[in-house]
């Protein structure tokens, strides 16, 4: 399925699929050579938005919670991929051990945990799972909508290592974001495997980090393809020491808003959009659509109401919110039966291996749709996503599309391998 799209012939966009496709032997073998000198994350999902007048993405996750919302066609990639992550890093594994997250009554999400465990099931590996909640004394015994069940068990640490009863894995796979912060039972284990590493959770990863890291990706591949690197790239400022409660750091929102805009009102002007640019100001950390707001006008965020405060000021896990991102709204204009979509693209060590349309018929394209009510449409990968036909119109095939969605979450992959590399703590005490 591919939506339609509310633009014209001439729309930016198109022309970017064009250079796009145009240029795949010279991508690839720019991905090649970036994934030669580092290590794309284990497995992470980005956000894009299509707004005719650029693509681009919004938001990395590299704790993906969604892989039961793509299409079972993709599960033979899935399963590749996997097995090509797990030979790069222990390739006599036999153990996999899954660290999920502690919401045990979100039957969704225990989905995802399930076809999680299929593809490295099917990818040779014996898996279990593991709860990082104390709660969890004895085997747990989780049923499925889909009719299957999945057993938690309690984590078993001893001085250098982590497993389950009778269960010694040689890697660790964690599903769960750490927003709550990096429990000492995660803490030294130097002789397995964690993926991703510790300091890729929200208590330690700021979404500013990776988009200063996809900048200098943006930059690279615009220059590559011959694009203006806006076309790919939303501005963003940072704002820290914010309590909404306390109404502290408004003055550094309202500028931060301020200057993102007037920024973005330039390009806009440059390239004679009529669209009225906003911003979206969301936590730093964090995750699942929690403290996020569209603003148009700084004046906006100099009074907020008790109920916009109380929504900012906390995100999941009861967590204060205290640092936040100004980030360029990218609108959508992308509609399946006329309802607002984005799509979100997952991947798997290098590879895509999937995705869906994030669809929400009671939001507007300025507006963030990872919110309740909303909900997902596989993606139509009828093919590999490196499948392109360059022949056709742009802007009127599936694979094509799906190719240039491909490419530019890859770009965010990019990014966040940067960001990890820079973010290491290891590296820093060397």
């Amino acid at each position: 399925m591919i939506p339609h799209l509310i633009t014209s012939s001439g729309d930016p966009v198109l022309e970017l699929e064009q250079r796009i496709l145009e240029a795949q032997p010279a991508i690839e073998r720019w991905f090649r050579l970036e994934w030669m000198e580092h290590t794309p994350p284990f497995y992470s999902s980005v956000d894009l938005r299509n707004a005719g007048f650029k693509l681009a993405p919004v938001d990395t996750n590299l704790f993906p919670g969604g892989f039961n919302n793509l299409s079972p066609d993709m599960m033979p990639l899935a399963v590749q991929a996997a097995m090509a992550a797990i030979e790069k890093i222990c390739p006599e594994a036999k153990n996999l051990l899954v660290i999920p997250e502690n919401h045990t009554r979100n039957t969704f999400y225990l989905e995802n945990v399930a076809t999680l465990m299929r593809i490295f099931r099917q990818a040779g590996l014996n898996v279990r799972l593991g709860s990082l909640d104390e709660a969890v004394t004895e085997p747990m015994h989780l049923k499925l909508p889909s009719g299957g069940e999945l057993v938690v068990e309690p984590l078993i640490r001893n001085k250098l290592r982590l497993g389950l009863k009778d269960f010694d894995p040689c890697t660790i796979l964690l599903n769960n974001d750490l927003s709550g912060g990096i429990p000492p039972i995660l803490q030294g284990l130097h002789e397995q495997y964690l993926l991703p590493p510790l300091h890729a959770g929200w208590a330690v990863r700021r979404k500013s980090n990776h988009f200063h890291a996809y900048d200098d990706v943006a930059k690279k591949f615009a220059k590559l393809i011959g694009v203006d690197p806006w076309m790919l790239n939303p501005y963003f400022a940072q704002c820290g020491k914010i309590n909404f409660h306390e109404r502290h750091g408004e003055d550094c929102l309202v500028g931060a808003v301020d200057s993102v805009l007037t920024k973005v009102r330039k390009k806009y002007k440059e390239y004679g959009i009529q669209e009225k640019p906003f911003v979206i100001v969301k936590a730093d950390a964090g995750t699942y659509g929690m403290g996020v707001m569209t603003v148009r006008d700084p004046s906006e965020v100099k009074d907020l109401n008790r109920k916009t405060r109380n929504k900012m000021s906390v995100v999941k896990e009861g967590l204060e919110v205290s640092e936040v991102l100004v980030q360029e709204g990218v609108p959508s204009v992308e509609r399946l039966q006329e309802a607002v979509c984005e799509p979100v693209v997952y991947m798997m060590d290098r590879y895509v291996v999937g995705g869906f349309y994030r669809v929400h018929a009671d939001r507007g394209p300025d507006e963030n749709l990872n919110a309740p009510g909303m909900h997902f449409v596989p993606l139509a990968f009828e093919e590999q996503f490196n499948v392109t036909h360059p022949e056709a119109a742009p802007g009127t095939n599936g694979p094509n599309r799906f190719y240039m969605y491909g490419v530019i979450a890859r770009l965010a992959m990019v990014a966040a391998s940067y960001e990890l590399e820079r973010t290491d703590p290891e590296v820093e005490m060397g």
